[in-house]
């Protein structure tokens, strides 16, 4: 008895008839009358009682329509279950982040993500590079949303964000009672940043256009870091738009002038060979939030 056969024999219980099962199942009605008489003999019982009327079903009839029943409904559940996993529809998808990624631009993506795949588990991973890297080739997370960029070859990026740069302050400040801060206003101000390349270099070349040098403290671990220091400090920290979600008493956020152009990169990375149907859903989101202009991260 196989399986083909057990759909033969649970069209013929449900119509009844062998011509009308043979119907249903686009098949003519001798071949489905020795399929049923096959099964009969492999298993050594009557199924059938053969009546003017039709197909009537023996007790051991009536007992093998019950597990066929769902042994059939388990085969098709088994199959929809591998298309959704092979389509990116179903499955647990391990994602990595860290620092103020975990603020404002990653929560959009992962939320819209998980509207349009109900089904995908969302486990999330907090860790530093290098950290993330050895995650990433021990199968342990498949994607990682970070600022600063691993230079492995074996690492693929891809931009998810530009966040316009804010200011964030002691509320004592001197700029604190402003709507907006002019960069050159920050000429002989202590710059706090992250520990991120790109920020720093950011920040130069945006002091370098209005005229000055710009002074850093010490590099701090990370953004949030950062915007801590700042609310028990005189320090002015340049921080991404999406760290503003985030209250720390004491800390004032301003909007840098119109026109600055200044902002900060938030990014995603993977293995450049991996090719789960989980991690090229995950990019279809990030892009396709480009494309419908729900850029995550921009300021309203």
């Amino acid at each position: 008895m196989d399986l083909r056969q057990l759909s033969y024999f649970v069209a013929v219980a449900e119509e009844g008839h062998l011509g009308r099962a043979a119907q249903r199942l686009c098949m003519s009605q001798p071949p489905l009358t020795r399929h049923v008489k096959a099964m009969e003999a492999g298993l050594g019982v009557q199924l059938f009682d053969r009546t003017p009327r039709g197909m009537r079903l023996t007790e051991a009839g009536e007992a093998l329509l019950k597990d066929a029943r769902e042994i059939l409904r388990m085969l098709h559940g088994a199959a929809d279950r591998a298309q959704r996993v092979g389509t990116g529809q179903r499955g647990r998808l391990d994602v990595g982040l860290y620092g103020s990624a975990t603020f404002g631009v990653v929560p959009k993506v992962l939320a819209r993500f998980s509207q349009e795949h109900p089904d995908v588990d969302l486990t999330l991973h907090y860790a530093q590079t290098p950290a993330q890297v050895q995650a990433l080739r021990q199968g342990r997370v498949l994607i990682f949303f970070e600022r600063m960029l691993p230079k492995d070859p074996d690492i693929q990026t891809e931009l998810v964000a530009r966040e316009p740069l804010a200011v964030a302050v002691n509320e004592r400040h001197r700029l604190a009672r402003q709507k907006t801060v002019d960069v050159a206003s920050l000429r002989g101000e202590t710059l706090r940043i992250g520990t991120s390349p790109s920020a720093a270099a950011t920040v130069v070349e945006l002091c370098r256009r209005h005229g000055f040098e710009p002074h850093f403290a010490p590099a701090d671990s990370d953004v949030i870091m950062t915007t801590l220091l700042t609310a028990i400090g005189t320090d002015v920290a340049l921080v991404p738009w999406s760290i503003t979600h985030v209250h720390f008493p004491g800390i004032v956020y301003l909007p840098l002038r119109r026109g600055s152009g200044a902002s900060m990169d938030l990014y995603c990375f993977h293995l450049r060979q991996e090719r789960s149907p989980l991690l090229a859903a995950m990019l279809a989101t990030i892009r396709a939030m480009h494309a419908d202009n729900g850029v995550p991260g921009k300021r309203p």
